[in-house]
């Protein structure tokens, strides 16, 4: 029996393609972000401009009107130096029993560092107070008996005048009483000798206590509790040389070493500009105190001592320095230190008739007008428009324009 086209129609399965199904709403912001970091990277990589790399230099303080004016004439590098200071040391060998120091510590002169132990010293203070006691004991027995001799004598001349006794007895008396005034003489020598004992012991126990000699700061502590101290080094390494290190902060100064070649342009009293290698935009102005009159043949230098016109608690001993040995002023005076900063002459260009610094701050260049003073030593001093520490790019470049972003040279301070 065969089936009906109709039936078999219906049982038939048509293949259709599936409905589209419209993307869900939550999709869009997700699709959106990556389409913007995509962008963002391909403008970072493309479009951004490339920095210009550049050297800069800081702008760096001029001195008050006529604290240090003048132009170098010569330069030099030394130290800072103290003329008084001290390792203070016990006068006597001991051991040390209390340091009443640290590093940093200011002391006043005669002021207690140190004490030793003081029981030898004290034992020897006490016999030398015990003989001088025995010394005059002994000066009043020698007086007591030259009193009584003094009283037979009387009585031997009075008896001898009325021919009660010999003459011989006479004289016996007169021998005893200038015996014992001798005596008595002696013993009062004595106790002289016995109070300049006392005196030496007494100094013995004043020498177990160390003082400073005078004013100053710490600045080494060399001894603890315990330890040996001596005034004279001692084989093995056990004995300590020193209590600690007084330096009088008000005598320190500069010392330089000057090539032979160019000390004639070095003269006393002449001017000059110390910078600290600690602190190079400091510029303490002082003057030359002398030149030490040898040469060091090892090196072709000859030392000049620098006095400081500034006394400041961020100057410390053995401290690196550069001066700058300054040209003389004029004798009436009439020129002036211009107030403002110094930069290198050419990090100062001429644009349209104006003269402009380029300053950078956050990775990009600021044009700036400024006023300055003419080149001195490849310097210039900038009286208007740039205030000090801030940083200028020294030689730009010509294509370089206000808001370029620029790299600082690594090499560059």
């Amino acid at each position: 029996m065969s089936a009906s086209p109709d039936l078999l129609k219906e049982l038939r399965i048509e293949r259709r393609a599936p409905a589209p199904v419209p993307p869900s709403p939550r999709r869009w912001p997700w699709l959106l972000g990556a389409a913007v970091v995509v962008l963002a990277a391909l403008w970072l990589a493309f479009g951004r401009e490339a920095p210009v790399t550049v050297r800069t230099a800081q702008a760096q303080a001029v001195s008050a009107p006529g604290a240090a004016g003048g132009a170098s004439v010569l330069d030099a590098t030394g130290y800072v130096t103290a003329r008084r200071q001290a390792t203070v040391s016990a006068k006597i060998t001991g051991k040390v029993e209390d340091v009443l120091i640290e590093e940093g510590q200011y002391v006043e002169e005669g002021q207690i560092l140190a004490r030793l132990e003081p029981i030898d010293a004290e034992a020897q203070q006490a016999l030398a107070r015990a003989q001088l006691a025995s010394a005059r004991t002994q000066v009043d027995q020698a007086r007591a008996q030259l009193a009584l001799a003094e009283k037979t004598l009387v009585r031997s001349r009075d008896l001898a005048g009325r021919g009660l006794v010999a003459q011989a007895q006479l004289d016996q008396a007169e021998a005893e009483r200038d015996a014992l005034a001798a005596q008595l003489a002696a013993a009062e020598r004595n106790v002289e000798v016995a109070q300049e004992s006392m005196r030496v012991a007494e100094i013995g126990v004043e020498n177990t206590v160390v003082r400073a000699p005078f004013s100053g700061v710490i600045t080494v502590k060399a001894a603890q509790p315990g330890e040996i101290v001596s005034p004279m080094s001692a084989g093995g390494g056990f004995t300590r040389t020193g209590i600690g290190t007084v330096v009088d902060m008000d005598s320190l100064e500069v010392q330089v070493d000057v090539g032979e070649a160019f000390i004639g342009r070095v003269q006393p009293e002449q001017r000059v500009a110390a910078t600290l290698n600690a602190y190079p935009d400091w510029r303490i102005p002082g003057s030359v105190i002398a030149i030490v009159p040898t040469a060091d043949r090892s090196k072709a230098t000859v030392k000049v001592r620098i006095r400081l016109d500034e006394r400041d608690a961020r100057i410390v001993p053995d401290m690196g320095v550069r001066v700058s040995f300054l040209e003389a002023e004029p004798a009436d005076g009439a020129a002036e230190v211009p107030r403002g900063v110094r930069v290198p002459g050419n990090a100062i260009v001429g644009r349209d008739g104006r003269e402009l610094v380029y300053v950078v701050r956050d990775e990009r260049v600021a044009e700036r007008a400024v006023q300055a003073e003419p080149a001195r030593g490849g310097q210039r001093v900038v009286t208007s428009g740039l205030a000090i520490g801030e940083r200028v790019v020294v030689a730009p470049p010509q294509e370089l324009s206000d808001g370029a972003r620029v790299r600082e040279d690594a090499g560059d301070n």
